[in-house]
């Protein structure tokens, strides 16, 4: 009886009088009133994703403090809080505009779409795309923050949170996504893919940490004279393993997030995000394993980040198959470039150039080499045109701001300072003062 029961009540709202008419609904108003409800599906999908992906600025932070020392856990805090906070304002300010206003050229925005125009009559969907954009400023941002660690002034990196929010990251972010918006990029023209952002969010990040591992030189001690290699251990590696895990659950906003439409189209790129990230950890495991005699727990953690960079990029036009492909190599070549990174004497403490900046370009090459829609050379050239064209821009700005900013009010922290550890000097603090020795 209860299947009639519902049919029967379901028929008497459909022939309930609406409003003050005894008209029952048209054709035409449930249509209308099935697009009300996919539009508001679509703003708390695009806000539910946007505070997951806000959430991964807390894995990030917990990444970097477990990887480090612990007489600098208070300044890490204080940096990724910074990133965010700094972040908004300026994307707010400036980068919103670069990023997705009107423009002629194809290089960047220039009028009309700052939050401060918006009116109780203009479009709300302003505001809910900015604030899914913000939080992935916030994420390029806070990538470089791992790999300046432990010798960075406050100060310093303050100027470079707000350039990296309000300049570089925008700009570069108008010429592949600039119309998601009202913008139009020439890299978007040429057909560039970059779904969610190996390179647009990732590569920016990890090519700004690369040009500032540079300018800062190592950390006091991680290099001898007669080129050593002297590990500085993290304090806390459950710490990091925590925030690996809250980067992982943070991916599923960030990559079926990008859709900012509640559909059947989010189901895959779930799956394709997972498989990657767990076929990277797993590949980045046996490496190691095979490289350094055991299977080193910091290179897995990477692994899995590795992974879900790589698959960033294509995650909704690659196979499942080709999101295990994708992983896998990402797992295998962040091992190999953290080596050689460190061979190179460039000192990145958490591995955040390997993970974004060298995953990252991977990812954005594999989503051309394994387009479900077709591969051709014509497309793996724009991916190619697409990773060269971030590199230029991002480490030629980059660098050049981190040098402004050193010879100006100062970049690094002096030797002394480092020894102490910058809870104490930067932000007279301990982070853990009942452990004090």
């Amino acid at each position: 009886m209860k299947p009639i029961l519902i049919v029967t009540a379901l028929l008497c709202l459909y022939l309930t009088p609406a409003f003050a008419g005894d008209t029952p609904p048209s054709p035409l108003s449930n249509k209308a009133a099935i697009e009300l409800v996919q539009t508001h599906a679509n703003y708390l999908w695009t806000l539910i994703a946007a505070c997951l992906v806000f959430f991964m600025q807390a894995g990030f932070a917990l990444v970097e403090a477990g990887f480090t020392r612990a007489k600098n856990s208070i300044n890490i805090m204080m940096k990724n809080l910074m990133d965010f906070s700094v972040g908004s304002l300026a994307f707010w300010a400036i980068g919103f505009g670069l990023m997705f206003g009107t423009t002629t050229t194809g290089f960047f925005g220039t009028s009309g779409f700052f939050l401060s125009d918006f009116t109780p009559d203009g479009d709300p969907w302003i505001l809910a795309f900015w604030m899914f954009q913000v939080v992935f400023a916030a994420t390029a941002a806070t990538i470089v923050s791992g790999a300046m660690a432990e010798r960075t002034k406050f100060t310093g990196y303050l100027a470079y949170s707000f350039v990296v929010s309000a300049l570089i990251y925008p700009i570069f972010g108008s010429w592949a996504w600039g119309s998601l918006f009202n913008g139009s990029g020439w890299l978007e023209g040429l057909g560039f893919i970059d779904f969610a952002g190996s390179t647009v969010v990732h590569s920016v990040g990890g090519w700004a940490a690369l040009a500032g591992a540079i300018v800062l030189g190592p950390r006091t001690g991680k290099y001898t004279k007669d080129g050593g290699i002297r590990p500085i251990m993290g304090h806390n590696i459950p710490l990091a393993s925590l925030g690996v895990f809250i980067l992982w659950l943070g991916w599923f906003g960030f990559n079926p997030g990008s859709t900012t439409t509640a559909d059947t189209s989010i189901a895959m790129i779930f799956v394709n995000t997972n498989l990657s990230a767990a076929t990277g950890c797993v590949v980045a495991m046996i490496v190691s394993w095979i490289k350094l005699g055991k299977p080193e727990v910091g290179m897995s953690l990477n692994g899995a980040l590795a992974g879900l960079v790589g698959i960033t990029a294509g995650c909704a036009n690659v196979s499942p198959s080709s999101a295990i492909i994708i992983g896998a190599v990402s797992g295998g070549l962040v091992v190999f470039s953290v080596l050689f990174f460190d061979k190179l004497r460039i000192d990145d403490p958490v591995g955040a150039v390997s993970v974004h900046g060298v995953c990252g370009a991977w990812g954005t090459l594999a989503a051309g080499l394994f387009n479900m829609e077709g591969v051709t050379l014509a497309i793996v050239m724009v991916q190619v045109i697409g990773i060269l064209a971030c590199f230029a821009w991002t480490f030629t700005m980059a660098f050049g701001m981190f040098k402004l900013i050193a010879g100006t009010i100062g970049l690094r922290c002096s030797p002394e300072e480092e020894l102490e550890g910058l809870d104490f000097t930067e932000h007279g603090g301990n982070a853990y003062p009942d452990f004090n020795l």
